[in-house]
């Protein structure tokens, strides 16, 4: 028996260990190859966007950033959060309680040894950070944790 199940358990983890970002790729909207991606990004923002990536907390544009407007995805400048959803977290990123809804989606990420939420943009699929439950509970108790680089602001006029 224990034969058996020490035989099963390696298939097991295999399968379980596949993400559905390798799933969902060819669902979003923009299909580039990497060369195209690394042509039109800095190096920073290909490593955050497309290899999910993540930037040094307290050293994005917009952690500390306030003004009336949306953000977009830098990738492909699909809007993702208005900036009426924008909140001081204290954690050195970005955050939103709430991100426009078909514009953002959701995928497990297990990367550093628990299950976190992570968040892409639906058109490029490109990594935008993770979304945790400790956001203002008078909202909607979400936090969008968010990189500055995954990001571009447009303000109302």
């Amino acid at each position: 028996m224990l034969k058996k199940i020490l035989t099963i358990l390696p298939i097991i983890l295999l399968l379980s260990c596949q993400s559905n970002a390798q799933k969902n790729n060819t669902d979003v909207k923009i299909q580039k190859t990497d060369i195209q991606w690394k042509n039109e990004l800095s190096s920073i923002e290909y490593y955050v966007l497309r290899e999910s990536g993540t930037e040094r907390a307290f050293t994005g544009t917009y952690n500390k950033f306030y003004k009336d407007g949306l953000y977009h995805c830098n990738g492909c400048d699909t809007p993702l959060f208005k900036s009426k959803h924008k909140f001081d977290s204290g954690t050195g990123w970005p955050s939103f309680d709430t991100a426009i809804k078909e514009n953002v989606s959701y995928d497990s990420d297990i990367n550093i040894g628990y299950t976190r939420t992570e968040i892409h943009c639906t058109t490029c699929g490109g990594h935008l950070g993770h979304v945790f439950n400790d956001g203002p509970k008078e909202t909607t108790g979400k936090r969008y944790c968010v990189n500055s680089v995954s990001l571009i602001f447009y303000p109302t006029e």
